[in-house]
């Protein structure tokens, strides 16, 4: 088993700037993968051409990001409140606060991990035991990990350990893992790690005999013969859930190392393998966009996203993740505490704006309201469960007891083309 106290930090790169430009680059990258890859979700690559041949940009008129997005958001306003100090009861408080207890009517957009934590929660249950659902295996930990890559820049440890308790609330054993590598990963590319490195820096952070870690392994090696080969070593032929985090994660990792870090590339073959294919984009994108920065993708693609519009987590809306990414730049200083903007107090003349406009007037969104900041002790680092589903050897037709016939993965709310 891997240790993540023996993994060594990778070198930060040198300046605010480039830190900067990192940060966009793999917030607003997860933003725009989600977007390109959300008319793909649960198809297959013989179903993507069917409707559209290769997909090579957005196939909606006003592309967004979906759940993968807005819970990235969330993950990143959290921990710029909290930084280092995040406890497992922050993250807890944060779900309750910001979306368990609200009066919004039905949760929507919502993948089965979230679901079903939310259903442990508001019947009263408290972490760990709330991540003990059917889809604590899920990818939902690996779609919101890239922000505690982006925070823990250059200590792929410190990024493992953080996501791992936020993920303590909804997720466990192998859900757990694949946070950690994506955001291993993410710390490693922001400090301009080379692609092999990034890689090995999230196969550190996990266990060697993980289903993540073996799916990863196999990913990565045939990444070089391009995404068949990728989808062939990862992909359970007739599984009926695509939102496991072993296979997704690998997907993500294996679209990045087939393109070599390149932002497009990496995008774009992961959208074309289908699958759980907003949050395997999502992925890769961060991957991509913190190696890159953010002048690597294309300015059509980075200028459709705007602020997040809340159709799956309304406490989100107006948040972009450009402003997520200046909060966890931790060159800046100031930016954790009682002065970062909470869910519900975005100022309203910015919701609106045009995205560019919107970035140019906020490098930064700060409450006009303040409270007292809560330092807590430093956590000691949690102990992933080893629980989860046994890795499929084939086909199955066990049908998924949370949704109808023929549905499976994410259920978003901009739905199915």
């Amino acid at each position: 088993m891997a240790s993540i106290a023996c993994t060594p930090p990778v070198p930060a790169a040198a300046g605010a700037g480039g830190l900067r430009d990192r940060a966009r680059g793999a917030l607003l990258g997860l933003a725009v993968g989600d977007a390109l890859g959300a008319p793909a979700e649960n198809l297959k690559p013989s179903e993507i051409r069917a409707r559209w041949g290769r997909i090579t940009g957005y196939l909606t008129e006003r592309p967004s990001g979906t759940d993968d997005t807005e819970y990235a958001i969330f993950s990143g306003l959290l921990l710029a409140r909290h930084g280092s100090a995040l406890t497992p009861a922050h993250v807890e408080t944060a779900w309750h606060e910001w979306i368990a207890d609200r009066a919004e009517g039905p949760f929507r957009g919502a993948g089965f991990s979230e679901r079903g934590t939310l259903e442990n929660l508001r019947r009263g249950l408290a972490a760990p035991i709330s991540a003990q659902h059917r889809h604590a295996w899920s990818d939902g930990l690996a779609m919101r990990a890239a922000p505690f890559g982006v925070f823990a820049a250059g200590r792929p440890a410190e990024a493992a350990r953080l996501v791992a308790i936020d993920g303590s609330v909804s997720h466990e054993g192998e859900g757990i893992y694949g946070g950690q590598a994506v955001a291993a990963g993410v710390a490693a590319a922001m400090s301009g790690a080379a692609p092999p490195v990034v890689i090995a820096s999230a196969l550190a952070v996990v266990p060697e005999d993980s289903w993540t870690a073996r799916s990863l392994r196999r990913a990565v090696t045939v990444a070089h013969r391009g995404e068949r080969a990728v989808r062939s070593a990862v992909v359970i032929g007739g599984y009926p859930w695509t939102d496991l985090a072993p296979e997704a994660v690998a997907l993500a990792f294996g679209a990045y190392a087939a393109a070599d870090g390149d932002f497009k590339d990496a995008v774009l073959t992961a959208v074309n393998m289908g699958r759980d294919a907003d949050t395997t984009a999502a992925v890769a994108g961060a991957l991509a966009g913190a190696t890159q920065g953010i002048s690597a993708i294309p300015a059509a693609w980075a200028s459709a996203i705007g602020p997040a519009r809340g159709r799956c987590l309304p406490s989100m809306a107006g948040h972009h993740v450009l402003d997520v990414a200046e909060l966890l730049v931790p060159e800046e200083g100031g930016k954790w505490g009682a002065g970062v903007v909470l869910p519900g107090v975005v100022p309203e003349p910015l919701r609106e704006l045009p995205p560019a406009l919107h970035q140019e007037l906020t490098g930064r969104v700060v409450s006009k309201t303040t409270a007292p900041a809560v330092v807590p002790a430093e956590p000691s680092p949690p102990v992933p469960s080893t629980s989860g589903p046994a890795e499929p050897t084939g086909p199955t037709d066990e049908p998924n007891p949370l949704v109808g016939a023929g549905n499976t993965g994410h259920q978003h709310s901009e739905g199915r083309p």
